[in-house]
């Protein structure tokens, strides 16, 4: 088949521009994209050329979990993308593909199994205790995010990777750079250096470690020769950066609950469903803005009767496929008792978020604190005017402001 003909059978390129978008409300060109079909092709603000995007469940595990997809290839090319900058790290565990992403993984699995987040679950209730404690000493009115939603899944993470309670201002301020597009290239990728430089540091001390916190596993599996110095700075940096996430998350949650209170009264009166109710919003919220990182095509594949040639770049929108009705019966309604619910908010295959089973538990515990503590706890404006990031990569709240 000639290129031309390719070019002629294939849906038409969409613009997807950058929207700083509020509220939970679903992406509207992400929605559209959807409506059009399962596969289409996307051009973002960034980057060169267009992208394939598949946007259906069964469509976006087949490319997230199929070896004929990579992402380490994506390190020689300039995709179309949506932030401005792009500082991908060779090495690092988000540009690598199995055997070495699975290599690199395992050296801190332990840190993220069930017995690893038991592990910090009750240092990070007493953390949120603490904030919970001193938000209502201060009263109201307040900023929810200020006050708890920001400092709590910071305090955790660095708990996890065994970051000084002392460095914790750094690590937040690192992140926030690297996460915004707002500030430039330059800025984003000075604080990403700075961030690498510290984990250099902190893991190389750690060499020879028996502790359990993911900067002494990353120096054991250093001191063993398993892993370099580099990989473990990269894999630190992306596993610091992912922990922030739950702020933006968790902001989008509480918006929610807060917007809908009837959803907040029912997990009041019913604490046994909030578990199950945590999976149901963490499908509903829209997490991120646009997409993530593409893969590149490493031989033609089929998909919806589309040919994804080699070479070519392809986009998974986990949003879309949390929306499935196919597999998500009435996906625009919030249902507690949704079950099954194979969500992918936490993503799937070899690049699965090692975090799902901690911001889980986050989520539940902040649910926990805040509707049982503070029962009238309600907006402080009007939902309209709540300030949502600008932006931003991770779609939240800049500030949530409350009263009770």
């Amino acid at each position: 088949m000639s290129e031309e003909t390719i070019l002629q059978t294939a849906p038409p390129v969409r613009q997807w521009p950058a929207l700083d978008l509020t509220g939970t409300d679903f992406d509207p060109v992400l929605r559209q994209l959807m409506d059009e079909g399962p596969v289409t092709r996307i051009q973002l603000p960034n980057g060169e050329g267009w992208a394939w995007l598949v946007t259906r469940y069964d469509d976006v595990r087949l490319v997230t979990n199929d070896p004929r997809f990579s992402r380490e290839l994506v390190m020689d090319r300039q995709v179309t993308r949506l932030a401005p900058h792009f500082i991908p790290s060779r090495g690092a565990v988000g540009f690598l593909d199995p055997p070495d992403h699975t290599r690199l993984r395992r050296s801190v699995a332990s840190a993220f199994t069930a017995r690893g987040v038991e592990r910090v679950r009750e240092r990070s209730r007493e953390l949120l205790t603490e904030l919970v404690d001193e938000l209502l000493q201060d009263g109201p009115p307040a900023d929810l995010t200020a006050a708890v939603l920001s400092p709590f899944p910071i305090a955790v993470i660095c708990e996890l990777m065994g970051v000084p309670a002392a460095d914790r201002h750094d690590m937040h301020t690192w992140t926030q750079l690297i996460l915004s597009s707002s500030h430039g290239a330059q800025v984003s990728e000075k604080a990403k250096e700075e961030m690498g430089a510290y984990f250099a540091d902190l893991i190389g001390l750690r060499e020879g470690s028996t502790g359990e916190d993911v900067a002494s596993l990353l120096g054991a599996a250093v001191g063993r020769e398993e892993v370099t110095l580099q990989e473990a700075v990269g894999l630190a940096v992306l596993l610091q950066i992912g922990g922030e996430a739950v702020t933006n998350n968790s902001g989008q949650m509480f918006y929610l609950l807060l917007t809908r209170p009837e959803l907040a009264e029912r997990l009041r009166a019913e604490p046994e469903i909030r578990p199950q109710a945590v999976d149901e919003l963490l499908r509903y919220i829209p997490h991120r803005n646009a997409v993530g990182l593409s893969r590149i095509a490493r031989e033609d594949v089929d998909v919806q009767g589309h040919t994804i040639r080699a070479g070519d770049a392809v986009y998974v929108s986990y949003l879309a496929a949390n929306r499935d009705p196919d597999v998500f019966p009435d996906p625009e309604t919030i249902d507690f008792a949704r079950g099954p619910n194979p969500h992918v908010a936490f993503g799937f295959g070899p690049h699965y978020c090692p975090g799902g089973m901690l911001a889980r538990m986050e989520s539940e515990l902040l649910i926990d604190a805040l509707l049982d503590q503070i029962p009238t706890l309600r907006l402080a404006v009007d939902p309209a005017d709540v300030p949502f990031k600008k932006g931003a990569l991770i779609r939240g709240p800049e500030a949530l402001p409350v009263t009770w």
